[in-house]
């Protein structure tokens, strides 16, 4: 038997409810190392007042950018998790999240002034920040695969990918709680690229620990 009829029957023969079943297992392991990534936080960094935080446009800002990409990672490796599991329309979620962010940093680039470009582009913070994401993404990640190891991806690299996507926005999520750069700009590079960069990890990762 060839290796794509293998693929196809074992994804016939799946039970149609497998997905459903992972996706709160996904979900318990992304807040277990969203809760890790937090105690890393506070004793790293420490975490800005949350009164004075809540009272902000921007933080509400990121945290739905964050929030709608960690949506997105959540449903799609679920999907990938069953043999011959597709991305589905659930990346979409992802590219109207960057979508929209893209087109507020616009807006904001549109009415400042070409001295305030750089400010607002790099912030005070871009050299560290998706470093720092990545860092915070990692137990979030490593849970994330690990909870994959149970299911039958048949595309390891890209099930890793879609599971670093995940923990990358949890991760940024978190990061959200220190962080005081309030510019969509600054958000849809660097913390897009840090959130990138887990999912980079991931695949790679998931090349190798996924295959069965």
């Amino acid at each position: 038997m060839r290796t794509d009829e293998l693929i196809t029957l074992l994804s016939r023969d799946a039970p149609s409810q497998a997905g459903r079943r992972f996706a709160p297992l996904l979900l318990g392991a992304g807040v277990v190392g969203a809760a890790v990534s937090l105690a890393v936080l506070i004793a790293w960094l420490g975490m800005r007042p949350m009164h004075e935080a809540m009272r902000s446009g921007s933080f509400w800002m990121k945290a739905a950018y964050t929030t709608l990409l960690a949506a997105s990672g959540l449903f799609v490796t679920t999907r990938l998790a069953r043999p011959g599991g597709r991305a589905g329309a659930a990346l979409w979620i992802a590219a109207l999240a960057i979508a929209w962010l893209a087109t507020m940093a616009g807006m904001e680039t549109m009415h400042t002034p070409a001295a305030g470009l750089p400010r607002l582009w790099l912030g005070q913070t871009w050299r560290v920040c998706p470093l720092r994401i990545v860092a915070l993404s990692l137990p979030v990640l490593a849970a994330a695969l690990i909870a994959l190891r149970r299911m039958a991806p048949t595309q390891p690299a890209l099930a890793g990918a879609m599971a670093g996507l995940f923990a990358g926005a949890v991760g940024a999520t978190v990061y959200g709680l220190y962080c005081r750069e309030t510019a969509a700009a600054f958000v849809v590079v660097w913390y897009s690229l840090g959130i990138a960069a887990c999912a980079a990890l991931g695949a790679a990762i998931g090349a190798r620990a996924l295959r069965w």
